[in-house]
């Protein structure tokens, strides 16, 4: 065999071996994260959409990466942060909150976007029925309604007989929980209860809510998720306990964090589930065509030791209905 005929057929196996190299190279999807409270407040949930991926069979670095960016409870930054993650090619972007939903549909006119825990889609217009999203947006809601705002009325009223004067704090930036507090309100006049909205747009704001709350000195209080509640988080819970003001959340987490008692479904379980979107969508389904899917189960957690601390006894017969008792 002479040299050309050596040189010809190495050619020939370098090139080979590159086409097998890349026949064995696993595809990869970039899914963009677009959180709007900080890293440490928004980890819980993109490690459960990593686990929710880990289930699914696949692993980070290889089959899939997470870009993220995040807001520190300024949501007026979340145009520029989409942007940042259309720029970095992602294929899809996940979004847990309204603006952040918003931000990324103004950004991404094709790419998939995907909401977890959203409260009302169809009334924020994000999709066009549950069933039939329409576009490209779609994703998983925490289904609040007239019946979970009830239920969370009730069940402070419940835990605390006394209640006589009932203070909500929630995000005005919100659209969908403008409802949410009319609702509230008309509960409360149903129950003859007082009622006091506070507004907390901006982690800078909690100040001025709390001066609020200490003022009109309500003995009950129920909080709306938000960015700026999840990062005010521990502030919050000081503050109900040093103030002896029995608390309803909006999420489990603050109550193992030391809140009182939540009414609400497990958002983490809902990340897990955004995961199979994004297998769906890896597939290649279309957004327009995956239905939003709502939480499976509402729970009831109570943590006794917060209890304890604010002076407040919860009736026994309330402790053997509630999901989960921290003690």
């Amino acid at each position: 065999m002479n040299t050309k005929t050596v040189i010809f057929f190495g050619a020939i196996l370098l090139v080979c071996s590159f086409q097998f190299a890349d026949a064995q190279e696993p595809k990869k999807i970039k899914i963009g994260y677009l959180g709007g409270g900080s890293v440490s407040s928004t980890a819980p949930r993109i490690d459960a959409l990593r686990e929710g991926l880990r289930k699914l069979g696949y692993t980070e670095g290889k089959t899939f990466e997470i870009e993220s960016r995040y807001a520190d409870g300024n949501l007026d930054r979340m145009p520029d942060l989409a942007a940042e993650l259309v720029r970095a090619n992602v294929n899809v972007i996940v979004a847990g909150n309204e603006q952040g939903i918003r931000a990324a549909r103004d950004a991404a006119k094709s790419t998939p976007i995907l909401f977890t825990a959203l409260g009302d889609p169809v009334g924020l217009k994000f999709v066009a029925s549950l069933e039939r999203p329409g576009g490209n947006v779609t994703g998983t809601t925490s289904a609040t309604s007239p019946e979970t705002t009830r239920k969370r009325v009730e069940l402070l009223k419940e835990a605390i007989p006394t209640l006589s004067y009932l203070a909500v704090v929630w995000n005005p930036a919100n659209v969908g929980q403008s409802g949410v507090v009319k609702e509230t309100e008309e509960i409360a006049k149903k129950l003859d209860l007082k009622f006091k909205a506070v507004e907390l747009e901006r982690p800078a704001d909690l100040e001025t809510a709390f001066s609020v709350i200490t003022k009109e000195r309500p003995n009950g209080m129920i909080l709306q998720r938000s960015p700026s509640v999840t990062l005010s988080a521990k502030r919050i819970i000081e503050f109900a306990e040093k103030n002896r003001l029995p608390a309803m959340y909006g999420d489990r987490q603050f109550v193992e964090a030391g809140g009182l008692m939540s009414y609400a479904p497990d958002v983490l379980e809902l990340d897990r589930r955004t995961a199979q979107y994004v297998d769906k969508i890896f597939k290649g389904a279309k957004p327009s065509d995956l239905p939003v899917e709502g939480p499976k189960k509402f729970e009831v957690v109570i943590n006794l030791k917060a209890a304890q601390q604010i002076g407040v006894s919860i009736p026994e017969e309330m402790l053997k209905r509630a999901d989960k008792v921290i003690k």
